[in-house]
């Protein structure tokens, strides 16, 4: 028995389709990491190049959201079908679709490489958007298109690994957060993690996270905290960011799943119309803010960590402002404005608890509202914890992220990129069936 063992063992390892397959696997991993690197670099530059228009042009950067979006609307509609929205709930939807034909047309070079320019585009446009939740997209589909040339990756199970394992690298990539991504893999990705597969999963996010951590350098995403707090000290706030995240990020997903479902049909049918009348509402509410809103949100948030200030109304203009850009159409996820809109809503809690670390509350509040609406509890503590460099934070973090979750739940039953998921399947299933 231990011969035989012994010479399969031998075979597996000594196999040349195998090693094909691991070396094609191996050098995807490593390109995806270097094309989020890349993205990574261009999305900053756009979003940089935007807010330097509206510091030296103001009435210019006002006027361009809403032909930006509409330019942007066109050319999903026209050229990249198929790009539009955050990336994540696509994902998710190709690993439950049947048919080929149907996943290349969400899972294809083509789309990730117009989800890269049409991202940037839309940062370049004031649009408050992020570029994680494309990265996830991104990810699956270069991941996905190696089924194109070798056939041993063309099985259901290694296509949903596949999909998988792009997913997570992308997120590994996107925030420098290689623990966060093999949890956001299991927990929101996937139902049923298939664990002899999981070797593949592990093996393209840290390749993944490596070949970005090269391409851009060693960095946490918001740079490193030393505010400590410990959850005897920080009950209080542990609770309020707990409950006011969740409640706060619940109304976000919920009210996010019921407009997407109102205005789908219009959104058919008017298209171009709709993300004019969105990109109105984004120079609108960046007048009203003073900028704050447009792009992002990872400066002020950086700001906020760091002991900054912002307006009280922040996070709520910002919410109002990523739920304009998502409701356009165009390309864009919500992962980056939510940190945002959780740094802010900490610190508005925080003139309510003087005598605690703000730094501390501003992550308490980003956890809260992140978890609130993602209802990712692990997810979201792992990535704040990786993005600050806060492990001493771990607790706090953790407990947050539980009340949040337990509160979201209670608002929005159903998590937002699951609701999503479901709406974009069901509707390319029936647009597929109309067409037979």
């Amino acid at each position: 028995m231990y011969k035989r063992h012994f010479h399969r063992t031998k075979r597996r390892l000594l196999s040349a389709n195998k090693w094909k397959v691991r070396l094609v696997l191996w050098g995807s991993a490593i390109s995806l990491g270097l094309i989020a690197a890349l993205f990574a670099l261009g999305s900053h530059h756009s979003d940089e190049l935007y807010h330097q228009l509206y510091r030296e042009h103001p009435i210019i950067a006002y006027a361009l959201p809403p032909f930006g979006l509409t330019l942007i609307a066109w050319l999903t509609r026209r050229f990249f079908q198929g790009s539009e929205g955050s990336g994540i709930p696509q994902a998710i939807a190709a690993l439950s679709m049947k048919s080929h034909v149907m996943r290349s047309k969400v899972l294809s070079l083509k789309v990730a490489f117009a989800k890269i320019f049409l991202t940037c585009l839309g940062l370049l446009s004031g649009a408050s958007i992020g570029r994680e939740g494309p990265t996830v997209h991104v990810g699956a589909s270069i991941m996905y298109s190696l089924r194109k040339f070798i056939p041993n990756l063309r099985g259901r199970d290694m296509t949903r690994v596949l999909i998988l394992a792009g997913g997570a690298a992308g997120i590994s990539a996107a925030f420098n957060t290689p623990l966060a991504g093999i949890i956001f893999a299991i927990e929101e990705m996937s139902r049923s993690f298939e664990e002899r597969k999981s070797g593949t999963l592990l093996i393209a996010v840290v390749l993944a996270g490596v070949t970005a951590l090269a391409v851009l350098g060693e960095y946490t995403y918001f740079g490193k905290s030393t505010e400590s707090i410990t959850l005897s000290q920080a009950w209080i706030a542990v609770i309020a960011c707990g409950v006011a995240g969740g409640l706060l990020g619940g109304l976000f997903s919920s009210s996010l799943i019921y407009s997407t479902r109102q205005i789908a049909s219009y959104l058919s049918a008017y298209p171009i119309r709709i993300a004019f009348f969105c990109g109105l509402i984004l120079s609108l509410l960046g007048f009203l803010s003073n900028g704050q809103t447009f792009g992002t949100g990872y400066l002020e948030a950086k700001n906020l960590v760091d002991g900054g200030e912002a307006s009280l109304a922040f996070p709520f203009y910002k919410l109002l402002a990523t739920v304009a850009s998502y409701l356009s159409g165009i390309p864009g996820g919500v992962f980056a404005p939510s940190l945002s809109i959780g740094a802010g809503l900490g610190a508005d809690l925080a003139h309510f608890m003087p005598g605690l670390p703000f730094s501390a509350i501003v992550m308490l509040g980003m956890v809260g509202y992140f978890t609130g609406v993602v209802q990712t509890p692990i997810t979201a503590f792992v990535i704040v914890m990786e993005m600050t460099g806060s492990s001493s934070m771990l607790i706090p973090l953790m407990a947050t992220a539980l009340i949040a979750k337990s509160v979201s739940h209670l608002v929005c039953p159903t998590p937002i990129y699951q609701a999503l998921a479901e709406a974009y399947l069901y509707k390319t299933t029936h647009a597929e069936n109309d067409k037979k």
